[in-house]
């Protein structure tokens, strides 16, 4: 009997303590930002375009790979 109350009680405690650890859900919301962002962050923002994606072709698996580009020294 002692047993399964211990468990019980170390179950409900464990949710509780999880539950207010994580803020329970209850917690309020971040209000969105107001204005314009600053110069800094549009400094650092990206225009959108497709040209900022880098372009990477696709590998051909079934070829070595280019082994010369390494700069090895010859005869060692």
């Amino acid at each position: 009997m002692h047993v399964a109350l211990r468990m019980r009680v170390t179950i409900l405690s464990s949710t509780v303590l999880t539950a207010v650890g994580c803020g329970g859900g209850a917690r309020a919301r971040a209000r969105p930002p107001s204005g314009p962002p600053p110069a800094v962050v549009k400094d650092l923002q990206v225009p959108e375009n497709p040209y900022r994606i880098i372009y990477n072709p696709p590998v051909n698996l079934a070829k070595p790979p280019d082994t010369t580009a390494h700069g090895r020294k010859p005869g060692r």
